[in-house]
């Protein structure tokens, strides 16, 4: 998969792939579940039927993101369920062919829905453009299908939506699923998903204390966005093809004086040297809530609690 980097990258995108027709798509994406999965889907066999290839705007950061760091209506920034690398990664293995990093700026934010057409879609060699069932767009989100329709009947471009995507009765959302890992409840957040809730990294160096209490953990590096799980969780890790159970600490380690957040698995009856590897990291079930100890010795007493109670979990 082709990855255009900004607005400034499309002239060397052109020149690159001259009258390339294609089959686009716009959205945040945040965790790529089923309802984004369905436009994919759409926009793939339109694809097929013009004989073009795929493309996906995705916008970086979430809107609510941008308007909480300028500090907009006393927003708070939403967790995200994946990093944007993550995004990537998952719209390469669905077989897009080209994604378009668009970043949510002032510029981006102000623009009218015609000067989004003009400036954006009008920029490559659009042929079809498929939008979820609530779509919105331009200053204000003023922007919306009919206008699209309107444009593309001018130009000549098919326009289209999704069906709303449903489950247990309900919309399945990028804000439903946040609420549901925030809740601990990852079978119906995986079940939307598509997939189970893994956060995969890089193991890194830390301050290895885990090795001073005779608890050893890898850790995992991690983006600076906030993510939506935090405290001690029974995990199901995979490194190398391998099943590896084990217990991870998301959080910001209060006892031992940190301040940013860190994934850190303990792997059980494992004691390879996996520095600068991959690991996946599956969550299975919340076993308690992050909290800071007095010494460390109380710190390792309560680790000892959580590794019986994550192998209950996980062995029964």
């Amino acid at each position: 998969m082709y990855l255009i980097r900004g607005q400034h990258n499309l002239e060397l995108f052109n020149k690159k792939f001259p009258n390339e027709k294609l089959c686009g798509t716009i959205g945040n994406f945040d965790g790529l579940h089923l309802g984004h999965q369905a436009i994919l889907k759409k926009i793939k066999l339109n694809a097929e039927k013009f004989d073009a290839k795929t493309i996906v705007f995705f916008t970086e950061p979430h809107a609510a993101e941008y308007f909480a760091t300028v500090k907009k209506n006393n927003m708070e920034a939403p967790p995200r369920i994946f990093p944007w690398r993550k995004k990537v990664m998952l719209l390469k293995d669905f077989g897009i062919n080209y994604a378009f990093f668009l970043k949510f700026n002032n510029s981006l934010r102000t623009m009218t829905p015609d000067e989004f057409i003009t400036e954006i879609l009008e920029s490559i060699n659009l042929v079809s453009f498929t939008v979820g069932d609530d779509f919105r767009f331009g200053a204000d989100r003023k922007g919306d299908t009919n206008l699209l329709r309107d444009w593309g009947n001018e130009k000549k471009i098919l326009i289209e939506n999704t069906d709303t995507v449903l489950f247990k009765s309900e919309r399945v959302s990028s804000t439903r699923i946040r609420k549901l890992l925030l809740e601990n409840q990852f079978s119906d957040a995986e079940k939307m998903l598509g997939r189970p809730y893994v956060i995969s990294g890089k193991v890194v160096f830390g301050q290895q204390l885990g090795r001073t209490i005779g608890i050893p953990t890898a850790n995992i590096w991690l983006p600076k966005q906030k993510l939506p799980i935090s405290g001690v969780y029974a995990v199901e890790c995979m490194h190398l093809g391998n099943k590896i159970y084990g217990i991870a600490n998301m959080g910001i380690r209060p006892t031992v004086g940190g301040n940013t957040p860190v994934l850190e698995v303990h792997l059980f009856e494992f004691d390879k040297d996996i520095y600068s590897e991959r690991l996946d990291v599956k969550f299975i079930k919340k076993i308690r809530d992050e909290k800071k100890f007095d010494n460390l010795d109380m710190l390792k007493s309560q680790i000892q609690t959580d590794i019986s109670k994550a192998k209950e979990i996980l062995y029964k």
